[in-house]
This record gives structure tokens, C-alpha cells and sequence, in this order.
């Protein structure tokens, strides 16, 4: 019995701390609702050396933004009505997501399914 309460313990710890250790090594890594874990290397967003004049241009631009009650993650899906999507300009590479603000965050999202596929830090 004691046994059993030592593994269980030792998977709940481990299913706690990967989400932190995953989150540590890629921009691209989320947490979603019920704690499973999403890494997409493959997103054509932003590239690392363009994030910074990306984020520049977010500022100059006076985007709007919206605030939801879930958390701001890769794999997340935005609201259907009340966001509004903007092209990424070509200068940022080409890429078939647009841009958002959601609660102080600037991300990528899939516009025909409006998941997030990469979050801007």
C-alpha cells in the first residue's frame, strides 16, 4: 500500500513539474486546460531575431487590446466574435497567421480556427 501511495505521489509530481520545465525551454510551449502540454516547433510565426522589432511595431501601432478570462497559451482558441486578427507585415516574414493583443500578450493565431500558435515574449 505504501508502495502505491509513493508512485502515485511520484507521477503527480513529475505531471506538476513538466509543464514548468517544458515552458523553460521554447517560446512555442503552452499549457492547456487540464494540463496536457503542446510544443509546436513548426509554426512559421516570428521569427527570435524579428520578435523585438515586432514588438516595437505592436507598440507603435496602438493595437487594441482584448482581455479574456482563460490564460494566454499555445493551443488556446480565442473568442469566435469580439477579437480582432491583423495582418503580420511582410517585413516580418511571410506567414499565413495574423496578430493579436490578449491580455497583454502579443500572439499568433491560425485564422480559420483562431488557436493560438505562438505567443510573442
Amino acid at each position: 500500500m505504501r508502495n502505491r501511495i509513493l508512485t502515485i505521489a511520484a507521477i503527480t509530481a513529475a505531471a506538476i513539474s513538466a509543464p514548468i520545465a517544458a515552458q523553460a525551454q521554447s517560446d512555442t510551449v503552452g499549457v492547456v486546460r487540464g494540463g496536457g502540454v503542446i510544443v509546436n516547433d513548426d509554426v512559421d510565426g516570428i521569427a527570435p531575431d524579428q520578435r523585438p522589432a515586432f514588438r516595437e511595431y505592436i507598440i507603435r501601432e496602438h493595437v487594441p487590446e482584448y482581455t479574456i478570462p482563460d490564460r494566454v497559451v499555445v493551443g488556446g482558441v480565442l473568442p469566435e466574435a469580439g477579437v480582432t486578427y491583423y495582418d503580420v507585415p511582410q517585413t516580418f516574414g511571410i506567414t499565413p497567421y495574423r496578430y493579436t493583443v490578449v491580455n497583454g500578450q502579443t500572439v499568433l493565431i491560425d485564422p480559420h480556427s483562431r488557436r493560438i500558435v505562438q505567443v510573442i515574449q
